[in-house]
């Protein structure tokens, strides 16, 4: 390289070098300006000075992005909905945790009457297919992944018997997570009257605004606006143990009461900003009575700068006095979370991790288990199940649940578009403390010290440094 560099005319290096210089000038400036933590500046800054043109591309495309445009068109989706919605004030008698949710989601704690947890695919489908059976006025969901598959082609074929029966049916998904959906899947769905949407669909004409690094990760189905599904659990044979021998082990819950409201709520926003026009309102809002559950449904993504979901569980983990026990397949935590699971460690409480042995990401399985010595000499307690556990859920104390759509990862906090559901019950705790401990049973707790290799060090160090971008 230094070689065709000296080949070339002085004059024609002198003209390249300012060139170069002026690339930094600008980039450090637009980077500078996003105010993002200083390590992940810097780290940008070298990645794309060392890589002119392929950086720029790459930032372009991938950078961490929180657009204005977004926020405001999601501002417009609500100005436009209409209906009997829930009241947006705050109830006097609530949590700070539920008042810090709601004042970084502006979502205000509810009530359920009855909540299910339900433990993997199998079970999932059949409630599911059940309520889609039984819907009267309409059928909502929204899909990070709804693959062509045998459990893809079962839900969408009971999909087309309700919209032949009148019932109104809309389907909202994601265009990257769900980019094996081809039309001809879907063909028959649009005949039978279902209203299909994709979520930021890659168009040539908006190659200068690009959205493939934000995605909707949402799982969300609402039944009539009385019965509301979320979670953890796609549409796809790779979460139906029935069908699948090894498939992901996941969790995801059913409810009922005016909780549900807010699950529509969500809906409707993402529909209205995905397809930008507000569907017809007409039984969206039913009168729902008051439940025993304390539940605050928790909307977090990148048209929002207070990472409501992340917070929330930081929030969670500080308050802890007994116990903190945390799943989730992806395990790429930032510094604030390590000092608050390593700081609840330290003061005594019940901290546990549990994760996948080896997940769908050879990088990411790296990544987390580089946290581990740190954890462990902390007093945390680690567990790596040995299937592909996909569950996303964080239980402290007695009461506190937080379960739904979002890793404990910089992706979900930042980037991506998620829901995760609040609760403050010890029926809901009790519960998800019995799928944990089980689960726990079945993982292998992970030995403290590690027996390792140099080699395998030496991955873990290099995924580690990847972090903020996996």
């Amino acid at each position: 390289m230094s070689y065709l560099w000296h080949t070339l005319p002085p004059h024609f290096q002198f003209w390249l070098t300012l060139l170069w210089v002026a690339y930094l000038i600008v980039l450090a400036g637009w980077i500078t300006l996003q105010k993002r933590e200083p390590i992940a500046t810097l780290s940008w800054l070298l990645s794309l000075a060392l890589l002119p043109v392929v950086g720029l591309l790459i930032y372009h495309f991938l950078g961490p992005q929180r657009i204005r445009r977004q926020r405001l068109k999601r501002i417009r989706s609500r100005a436009r909905l209409d209906g009997d919605k829930a009241s947006l004030e705050l109830s006097a008698d609530c949590s700070p945790l539920m008042r810090l949710a709601q004042a970084g989601s502006t979502y205000p704690p509810t009530s359920a009457e009855r909540v299910q947890l339900l433990v993997d695919g199998s079970a999932t489908y059949e409630a599911l297919l059940q309520a889609i059976a039984d819907a009267k006025e309409h059928v909502h969901l929204e899909y990070y992944i709804y693959e062509p598959d045998r459990t893809g082609t079962r839900i969408r074929d009971a999909l087309i018997a309700r919209a032949q029966a009148g019932v109104q049916v809309r389907l909202l998904l994601d265009a990257i997570g769900s980019s094996r959906t081809y039309n001809s899947f879907l063909t028959p769905l649009r005949a039978a009257g279902v209203e299909v949407v994709f979520f930021h669909r890659f168009r040539l004409r908006r190659l200068w605004r690009p959205k493939l690094n934000l995605r909707n990760h949402r799982k969300i189905v609402i039944i009539d606006g009385r019965i509301g599904f979320t979670g953890g659990i796609n549409i796809t044979d790779q979460e139906n143990e029935s069908l699948c021998d090894d498939a992901f082990h996941d969790l995801h819950l059913r409810m009922e009461g005016e909780a549900v409201r807010w699950l529509q709520l969500a809906f409707v926003e993402d529909w209205a900003y995905a397809s930008s026009h507000t569907p017809k309102s007409t039984g969206f809002w039913p009168a729902l009575t008051a439940g025993p559950i304390r539940t605050q449904v928790l909307p977090a993504g990148p048209d929002s700068p207070w990472e409501t979901i992340h917070r929330t569980m930081l929030s969670a983990i500080y308050g802890a006095q007994r116990r903190i026990w945390l799943s989730t397949p992806y395990f790429v935590p930032g510094e604030a979370a390590r000092m608050a699971l390593t700081s609840a460690a330290l003061r005594g409480v019940d901290v546990r991790l549990l994760v996948p042995a080896h997940s769908d990401s050879r990088m990411v399985t790296a990544a987390a288990r580089s946290y581990f010595d740190e954890l462990q000499s902390a007093g945390v307690r680690v567990y790596e199940y040995p299937r592909m556990l996909h569950m996303k859920a964080l239980l402290v104390d007695e009461e506190i649940v937080i379960l739904g759509s979002s890793n404990f990862d910089n992706r979900s906090f930042r980037l991506n578009f998620e829901l995760c559901v609040l609760f403050e019950d010890a029926g809901v705790a009790g519960d998800l403390e019995r799928i944990l401990a089980r689960d726990m049973e079945t993982a292998d707790e992970v030995a403290v010290p590690r027996p390792m290799g140099l080699p395998a060090r030496l991955f873990e160090a290099t995924a580690r440094l990847l972090s903020p971008l996996l």
